[in-house]
């Protein structure tokens, strides 16, 4: 009796008439929201498995960007692909958007500081996690997590990133009927020739910052191959690169300041009439598909689907690249399946600029997507200054 009772309060909570898929479908390693509305549009979103716990994180928030009432609409998106572990990007993935939303609530708008704030935020607060796990669980200090997200709001695109997830707009070229591929995000990797000479340029007294590991691979330090991220402790806290971390983490010579950066690179760009759409992807996207290949599927498919028909044309490009079939490489369990092809996460969001013009003054229902399930939240308003509910545990 009360399971069915259970079930039903389910149904009533999470069900909505307009998202009859509201939960989200699930196809073996490959979670799926083909459709859903936000404030400035519509949106689709896929996540397929390949470590053997899930890395990318991801999330897309849509209605109220503030604590308070009065505070701005819009839309937030936000990609998070861990590395040596889920621990980071989930930090992320419960706690980013809530500092963004108490930070928005004190300024009573949308800006590069606030965002910034987020960010900083986030960084501290997984920092008091490791520190408070340390003694127990060392190796969390060599976890980390790239860091993508974008707000829409008031006309406004917000880009910032930590790591080399991509934020790619498609641009509509009238004169032609073409949609160009534009990169919003910085990447940090240390592939890109300007990033290892920015290494360098910071760190000009260690000519091993950057190495070339084999299989032709930059590394910082021989370790990583980004230089900006949330967590990744140990290469950014010099008391936590010793005993009892992992013999293969700790650095030969201690350091002063930090190696890695967690200031994310943000840009601001005024919507125009001809964007299309955005897609925010994990690094695991961007192996297997250009960033033109990738805006290519999304203008010449329907949009129902569209993240999926992404994640899918990627593990084709993955399972070619073997010499195997797509339908032998679905049958790879996890955790093994990282041999073939990483975590990868899928968020088109199209703009609709009518709807994007007005978004920072419409009230509705808030829409939060969390790689996977979603909820149409009745609006739980704090006022500006009220303590929200933290837990680092």
């Amino acid at each position: 009796m009360l399971s069915k009772l259970m079930n039903f309060l389910r149904a009533c909570w999470w069900a909505s008439p307009e998202q009859p898929d509201a939960t989200g479908r699930q196809d073996g390693l490959l979670w799926y929201k083909d459709s859903g509305q936000h404030l400035t549009g519509e949106f689709s979103m896929a996540v397929v498995q390949a470590n053997n716990l899930l890395e990318d994180q991801s999330q897309i928030e849509s209605g109220l960007l503030s604590s308070h009432e009065s505070g701005p609409y819009g839309t937030f998106a936000g990609i998070y692909d861990g590395h040596g572990g889920p621990e980071t990007s989930r930090y992320i993935n419960e706690h980013l958007f809530q500092h963004l939303k108490r930070f928005a609530c004190e300024q009573q708008s949308m800006s590069v500081d606030v965002i910034r704030k987020a960010y900083q935020a986030t960084e501290e607060g997984f920092l008091s996690v490791v520190t408070k796990q340390w003694p127990i669980k060392p190796q969390i200090a060599a976890v980390g997590s790239c860091c993508l997200t974008g707000v829409i709001c008031g006309g406004t695109l917000y880009i910032a990133n930590l790591g080399d997830s991509l934020a790619v707009l498609g641009r509509l070229v009238k004169a032609t009927g073409e949609v160009l591929a534009i990169q919003l995000s910085s990447e940090h990797n240390a592939r890109i020739e300007s990033v290892r000479q920015e290494m360098h340029s910071l760190h000009p007294d260690d000519s091993q910052i950057v190495v070339l590991k084999k299989h032709n691979v930059w590394r910082v330090k021989g370790l990583i191959q980004i230089t900006r991220s949330i967590g990744d402790v140990y290469l950014k806290k010099p008391e936590f690169n010793r005993e009892p971390l992992y013999a293969k983490f700790r650095l030969r010579e201690p350091f002063r300041r930090p190696i890695l950066s967690s200031e994310p690179s943000i840009s601001v760009h005024e919507l125009q009439p001809q964007d299309q759409f955005v897609i925010f992807a994990s690094d695991g996207l961007w192996e297997h598909l250009s960033n033109q290949e990738a805006v290519d599927i999304v203008q010449n498919h329907p949009r129902s689907g569209i993240a999926r028909r992404l994640v899918k044309v990627a593990l084709h490009e993955a399972a070619k690249k073997r010499e195997m079939r797509y339908s032998d490489l679905k049958k790879i369990d996890r955790g093994v399946r990282r041999h073939f092809h990483d975590d990868i996460t899928v968020i088109v969001v199209f703009l609709d600029l009518n709807l994007v013009s007005r978004a920072s003054s419409v009230k509705g229902p808030s829409v939060s997507v969390k790689g996977g399930g979603i909820s149409i939240r009745a609006k739980t308003l704090a006022p500006c200054g009220t303590p929200m509910e933290h837990n680092d545990n």
